[in-house]
């Protein structure tokens, strides 16, 4: 056996990460490998975390988009992502249960981390995700969503607020969930070929 703890997943990380998203044992295991390959040190830096994420998104910028992610991840400020940290940012993006994901999403869009979101952060995010966009793709986009700022007039409207008034998590989540355009405006699925 030898010295295996160190390179070993802590049971309770495990167990929490297993109920806070949808892989098994044996995927996080997988990952838990990886990510010790990548990142010897047990942390991830902004610069490695958008090589990353510049992987998903080969045909696009996906660097503004995933210092954002980044940031909405970095939970204890200390400029680093921990393995859970990671897994979380990773996968809480891609799946699970919705409210968990529009908690994480105003997480994205609160970009000074005030509790509050605004119109200028959402064009901010709005910008990010258009980078994640491919051109081709812009190029098919509808007219009135087919620029970063008509995208976030467009989403901003769904929340009935005033261009210079403040949104709460609850009421973004609320506005996303019953605006099936809102949800569909606040990330970018890529198109499945």
């Amino acid at each position: 056996m030898g010295n295996t703890t160190s390179s070993a997943l802590s049971k309770e990380i495990l167990e929490d990460l297993k109920l806070s998203t949808i892989f098994t044992e044996h995927e996080i295991s997988q990952w838990y490998e990886n990510f010790q390959k990548q990142c010897p040190t047990g942390r991830i830096t902004p610069e490695e975390f958008e090589q990353i994420y510049a992987r998903f998104f080969p045909d696009s910028d996906a660097k503004s988009y995933a210092r954002h992610v980044f940031r909405s991840f970095d939970t204890n400020d200390d400029g680093t992502l921990d393995f859970k940290e990671y897994i979380i940012a990773l996968h809480m993006t891609s799946t699970g249960k919705t409210t968990r994901k529009l908690e994480w999403a105003f997480s994205l869009f609160d970009v000074d981390k005030n509790g509050y979101i605004n119109k200028t952060e959402v064009t901010e995010i709005c910008q990010a995700i258009f980078k994640l966009i491919p051109k081709e793709e812009q190029s098919k986009l509808p007219e009135d969503e087919n620029t970063p700022e008509k995208r976030a007039n467009k989403l901003w409207s769904y929340f009935e607020k005033r261009d210079n008034e403040r949104l709460a998590e609850g009421e973004f989540i609320k506005g996303v969930i019953e605006n099936e355009n809102a949800m569909r405006l606040i990330h970018y699925e890529p198109i499945k070929q």
